[in-house]
């Protein structure tokens, strides 16, 4: 092909540049959610002293690298045990596989045991993590350029990044909102909500959850409203010393309203990059035929990232077969882990500020607190902490749409020791303390 016409510009009339603009690359390029990430490991990086309050990443305490041979081999096992000749065995762990994945039957049974949740296998695909579950699930919706999202704000920001890549609008919905209000507004706007994204059990980055009552009423509002909820669900294994699991929306769902997203990187191994989503609602054809919502999301992955890596489904499918399938089971001395970690930080700030200047969460499971302080909290403020004080955290403006200050910043308290702990927010409060008026 001739490339003479094709554009570019050139250089000392010789060398032909392809110079871009970025305003003539897609919008989500310079949007927030897309940089969040980026800035927050790029300070990580530059900082590597100081002690971080901020990443959401799971202890690796309890890593070992002998346990990601004994996981393949016994998933091998398991295939044999199945009916696998030796070849068949090699061809589904060394080979491109099926695009709902291998272990789709292990993670159903999963499901069952660990969240009371009965699904035909053939409704989970197994995907590249839980992001890709996202945008696998936003794609499928996005349908009109009148379609939004709804979601519970502060709000993730992969989610919201999903949706920015998508160019599918997102609707926040705040604690104070009537989520039935909010649907009929944006239908009388002429908009159409098609989902509301929710993270029930310690969201990310809150840290709050809804009581049973607020499931069940969130139900019957998607009933009577005809909208999906999207539940995300990382930290639910996690709550705290003496506080009981509560059944997810997807357990309580009787009229197939709730697509499931799952991973396995707070629970498994967050290297294998293994999470689904479990998508049971029916979708019917132009031809009257129907088939699962999870068939046509398994079209999209396909033309995505093809299949998720097998070797990482085996290693997975291993941990989950030498726990019975229960990783309630397995993650108890993360839980107890994390259930003290959450403790120390809460306790260390009623210590710290004792006068009630200062305010924070006291969630009931999970990673993360919220701190509330009488000044703006942004990247600055950030970079200075880290630079001048010693400890990382994440500003909550990074889980809102707009430029409004917001006065809160989030701590984590999965991948620090009681030792860091302590020595964290004796720093934070120096820095809380210098930026009071």
């Amino acid at each position: 092909m001739r490339g003479a016409g094709c554009g570019g510009r050139v250089d000392d009339g010789e060398n032909a540049v392809a110079d871009l603009r970025l305003t003539e690359l897609h919008g989500s390029l310079t949007d927030r959610a897309l940089n969040s990430m980026n800035f927050l490991n790029e300070v990580s990086h530059h900082y590597p002293d100081a002690i971080s309050l901020a990443a959401g990443r799971p202890t690796e305490e309890f890593f070992a690298v002998d346990d990601l041979h004994r996981y393949l081999d016994l998933f091998a096992e398991h295939l044999r045990s199945q009916g696998y000749d030796e070849p068949s065995v090699r061809r589904t762990i060394f080979q491109y596989g099926r695009t709902k994945g291998i272990v789709h039957d292990l993670v159903a049974r999963n499901l069952a045991v660990d969240e009371g949740i009965h699904v035909d296998p053939e409704a989970i695909v197994v995907t590249v993590g839980c992001q890709e579950a996202m945008v696998l699930t936003l794609r499928a919706l996005r349908a009109d350029p009148s379609d939004v999202l709804l979601a519970v704000s502060p709000t993730y920001v992969g989610i919201t990044g999903a949706a920015r890549l998508l160019d599918f609008p997102v609707l926040p919905v705040t604690e104070d909102d009537d989520l039935a209000t909010v649907v009929k507004a944006a239908r009388a706007d002429g908009l159409r909500p098609r989902a509301c994204y929710v993270m029930p059990d310690f969201a990310n980055p809150s840290g709050l959850s809804l009581d049973l009552d607020a499931r069940h009423e969130l139900l019957q509002v998607a009933a009577e409203q005809d909208l999906l909820l999207i539940e995300d669900n990382p930290y639910g294994l996690f709550p705290a010393e003496g506080v009981d699991r509560l059944p997810t929306l997807k357990a309580l769902d009787t009229e197939r309203r709730v697509v499931y997203l799952g991973s396995y990187a707070k629970t498994g191994l967050p290297g294998a990059r293994v999470g689904y989503v479990v998508a049971d609602q029916t979708v019917e054809a132009p031809d009257g035929t129907t088939g699962l919502l999870a068939d046509e999301l398994s079209k999209l992955k396909s033309m995505l990232t093809v299949n998720t890596s097998p070797v990482a489904q085996a290693v997975i499918g291993g941990k989950l077969l030498a726990n019975d399938f229960s990783l309630v089971a397995a993650n108890r001395r993360e839980r107890e882990l994390y259930a003290a970690n959450l403790r120390a930080i809460t306790d260390g700030l009623a210590a710290r500020f004792p006068a009630g200047e200062i305010s924070w969460t006291v969630p009931s499971g999970g990673f993360f607190v919220v701190v509330t302080v009488p000044f703006g909290v942004d990247d600055v403020l950030l970079e200075k902490s880290a630079h001048e004080y010693g400890v990382l955290w994440t500003p909550m403006g990074h889980f809102y749409d707009g430029d409004t200050p917001i006065h809160a910043l989030r701590l984590s308290c999965s991948a620090v020791t009681p030792a860091q702990i302590e020595a964290a927010l004796n720093r934070l409060a120096a820095l809380i303390t210098d930026q009071l008026p």
